[in-house]
């Protein structure tokens, strides 16, 4: 099936120096940007509600899966991105290269359901955030996240940089935020540096392994595997040169690193104040909602209850749901354009993969008259789809990596298709679990 370029609208539209400059900083800025709408996807409300659960039922104890979790998505992104580059295609291209029709569509309609259910948590976030800031009814909510296409399509008129750009400074001010807030509860940094030393508890208590399988799904998610393999064909370069492919490739895996530390540090932030917070106040800790509320109030949190508190939450959220189904919006697109490789107008593109999330959104919500706790559970339903297709992504992407002929000088060593075979299937038993604990 013939193929053009993944994103052409961003497909090599960022000039970088050349390998023959001696200014690591200067390229280190131009590389920058794709890592923070990748890392967007480890901070979404679905991680928000594993993290803050966590910290409510185990207090410190589940940072160290915090940090397993990162370094495993560290790994899988590095593949992306090197898949991206050497092959220059990103995955939902290639994968329909190597595959007949029938098991094309197969692999489209999953991934279209898991983009669908990425989007659906920014979307939840976004709306519910609304609700706390402004008390504006939830669907009323859901139909404003169509404005965020058309604030996608306004900054792509002055290319992607743009909104990147405003993508790393929406993460380092959610992560202000809840260094605020932490601060403002004062933690024990001696306990906290002991959380991130894995404990065999987590093995041996049941309760504690299936929110560590919680923690884990919900952090590593297909479309962020689609996304790097394009992002990463953002900037222009001499692909020709092979100095220049793999100073590429450096840098892209330290904007990779980067960012995930920055997600790593929010969601860690998230975890302690859970664990400050509402530490054996987990019955009242069922949704973000409830945890809005519960930073007002005193029967929970003591004399830590401030609205400030709450609306800090309520801020951050909205931030973070805004930017994370911006990034839904562009895997969304990957996707369809890659397995189908259909040509439509940049704006009508947009507007599809939007629609093709909203609807479905609002028939639920209809169902259920949007009631806030059943609204919100469908981030944890939308977690078990993204549980399934996440398999159907990760074994393409290590296999294909792994194939000379696609890869090139770039294919994987013997040690990195070992380990990326077995990270991947561990995590798919992990996802298994956590879908037969959930239904």
């Amino acid at each position: 099936m013939p193929n053009k370029k993944s994103l052409d609208e961003i497909n090599g539209s960022v000039v970088v120096p050349s390998v023959y400059e001696n200014s690591f900083f200067r390229k280190f800025l131009a590389y920058s940007g794709p890592g923070a709408l990748v890392a967007v996807g480890y901070m979404d409300p679905g991680n928000w509600l594993t993290s803050l659960a966590g910290g409510s039922q185990y207090k410190y104890q589940l940072l160290s899966v915090l940090l397993i979790s990162i370094i495993i998505a560290m790994f899988m992104q590095s593949l992306s991105i090197r898949f991206g580059i050497a092959s220059r295609q990103d995955l939902a291209q290639a994968i329909a290269n190597h595959t007949n029709k029938p098991v094309r569509y197969f692999l489209w309609i999953l991934n279209e359901i898991a983009m669908m259910a990425t989007d659906l948590t920014g979307v939840i976030g976004t709306a519910l955030a609304l609700k706390m800031l402004f008390n504006l009814p939830l669907i009323f909510g859901v139909l404003l996240t169509i404005l965020d296409v058309f604030v996608v399509l306004w900054f792509m008129r002055f290319g992607i940089r743009r909104i990147e750009a405003i993508t790393v400074i929406s993460i380092i001010t959610v992560g202000i935020i809840f260094a605020i807030e932490v601060n403002h509860v004062h933690p024990n940094a001696g306990q906290i540096f002991q959380g991130f030393i894995p404990n065999e508890t987590i093995f041996t208590n049941q309760d504690k392994l299936i929110l560590s399988l919680g923690i884990v799904g919900a952090t590593i998610m297909p479309h962020n595997i689609y996304l790097h393999s394009s992002l990463a064909q953002s900037r222009r370069y001499d692909y020709h040169d092979p100095r220049q492919v793999k100073e590429t490739l450096r840098f892209a895996n330290w904007d990779s690193i980067v960012h995930l530390v920055m997600a790593l540090i929010i969601n860690s932030l998230l975890l302690i104040l859970g664990g400050i917070l509402f530490f054996n106040h987990s019955d009242q800790l069922a949704s973000l909602m409830d945890v809005f509320k519960g930073l007002n109030n005193s029967n929970i949190v003591g004399n830590l209850a401030s609205p400030i508190m709450s609306y800090l939450f309520a801020f951050a959220l909205l931030i973070t749901g805004l930017i994370s189904s911006i990034t839904s919006t562009l895997s969304g697109q990957i996707v369809m354009e890659g397995y189908l490789n259909i040509r439509l107008p940049l704006w009508q593109r947009r507007l599809l993969t939007r629609f093709v999330t909203l609807i479905p959104i609002l028939i639920i919500g209809f169902l259920v008259r949007f009631n806030e706790t059943i609204f919100e559970n469908l981030i944890v339903y939308a977690q078990i789809a993204l549980s399934i297709a996440l398999p159907f992504t990760l074994f393409p992407l290590v296999f294909l990596t792994s194939n000379k002929k696609v890869m090139g000088v770039h294919v994987n060593k013997k040690w990195q298709f070992a380990i990326g075979l077995i990270l991947t299937a561990i995590i798919t038993l992990l996802n298994v679990e956590l879908i037969i604990e959930t239904i």
